[in-house]
Parts: structure tokens; sequence; C-alpha cells
């Protein structure tokens, strides 16, 4: 078994050999999850922002969970995605379920949720898994589940241990940041993240990523999903 210390050498060694290792995504697109979560945003707010996003074939297109059945009326060929227990992760692993289950039955077909942080700070590891199980089991395995662990919180030794939490709970994805919390993502933290999963799952990184070489730079240290705001503004980059 690796330690920690282990996983955080390699993830360094990876970081300065992106000068080497660095990829232009070509059809940067195809990694987005293009986003609006804004609490003040309007009805109209997320159309317009769904309609100027079409033209742009996104991974997916994310919103909080009250605009889905909206957008699935508008377009029911547009990948749908959903937060859960966002931005906090907080609340209870059955409303998370619940919400999660809703989000689904009217058309997400991926959730991102907020682990439980406060569980995570109090080392009951077992809470935390059980959090993201009952998520899971609510949607399906057809869902493409994403963990969000807000690195911004948590130390290099309790990254690697979310992450491992993260990869036995069945998602499919570790996230790196809500983009409310503390910090977003960084070369180091999806770095090292992408050390812990090897190929079992993937890394999603997000907050703060608002240009193409951030996005490119991102991806070379081992993300396959961005989450970004300004996915039209890079795109336009390209």
């Amino acid at each position: 078994m690796e330690t920690v210390e282990q996983y955080i050498e390699r993830a360094k060694v990876r970081v300065k050999g992106l000068r080497e290792n660095f990829v232009w995504v070509p059809e940067p697109a195809g990694i987005i999850d293009q986003t609006l979560l804004k609490p003040e945003a309007s009805l109209s707010d997320v159309r317009r922002f769904f309609e100027e996003s079409l033209p742009f074939n996104f991974a997916s297109i994310c919103v909080n969970s009250s605009f889905i059945p909206y957008l699935r009326e508008l377009n029911r060929e547009v990948p749908l995605c959903s937060v859960v227990g966002f931005p906090l992760g907080a609340s209870s692993s059955a409303s998370k379920a619940f919400e999660a289950d809703d989000a689904v039955r009217n058309g997400a077909v991926e959730i991102d949720m907020v682990m439980n942080i406060g569980f995570f700070k109090d080392r009951d590891y077992k809470k935390v898994e059980r959090d993201i199980k009952m998520v899971r089991n609510a949607i399906g395995e057809a869902v493409v589940l994403k963990v969000i662990i807000e690195t911004g919180f948590l130390s290099n030794d309790e990254k690697v241990e979310a992450t491992k939490i993260v990869m036995n709970s069945g998602a499919d994805f570790v996230k790196t940041s809500t983009g409310f919390g503390p910090g977003g993502a960084t070369l180091f933290d999806v770095a090292l993240l992408k050390e812990v999963v090897g190929d079992q799952i993937k890394v999603k990184a997000a907050g703060g990523i608002r240009n193409y070489y951030t996005l490119c730079a991102l991806f070379s240290a081992g993300a396959s999903r961005i989450g970004t705001s300004s996915g039209t503004k890079i795109l336009n980059e390209v």
C-alpha cells in the first residue's frame, strides 16, 4: 500500500513535468461542464445561459435542480447536470438522496454532490462513505456521479483520504471544489487526486477556471472534466 508521502511526491513530479507533457486540448467543449450556480440567477438568466451554450456541445450544462425540468422541456438532447447538497455538503444523507433522485427524474443525467465535510473532519469516514453511497443508490449506476471534496478545507493527507473514500463509494469522479469555498482548482491538487485514483475513477477540476490555458494545464495534470462558468469564453479563445 502506498503512503501519503508517496502520492504527494509523485504529484509534485507530475506538476514539474507539465512543461514536457503539456497538452493543448483540441476540442475542449467535450470536457467542460458549463455551469451556472449563482443563487441570484433568475429563470430568464438560466434560459439565456442555456441557449447561448447550446451551439458548443459541452459535456454537460450544470444548473441548480429547480431549473432542470424547465431546461429538459426546452431541449431533450443536451446532457444536464445538477448539484446536490450544494455548496456546504452538510444536509442529511436522506435529503441528498431525495434531491439527487428528484433531479434525475426531472432530466439530469449527471449529479455533482458535496461530501459531508463535517463528518470527514470528525474522521467518521464510514458516515462519509455511507452518505455518498445513499446518493449512488438513489440515482442508479447509469447516472454519472461526481463527489466534491472541497480541497480548500483539507490538508494533503486529508485530500488523499477523502479521495479514497470517494473511490470506495462507487462514484465516477472526485471533484476538487464547489467554487464557493476557499480557493479553487490547483495543478497540485489535481495531480494529487489523479495519483490516488489512477485509472479507477476520474478527476474533475472546478473553481476559478476562466481561460483556455488553465483548462489545458489542469487537463495535463490529470483532470478529465472541467467545471466552469466561463465555457463559452474559453472556447472563443481556441
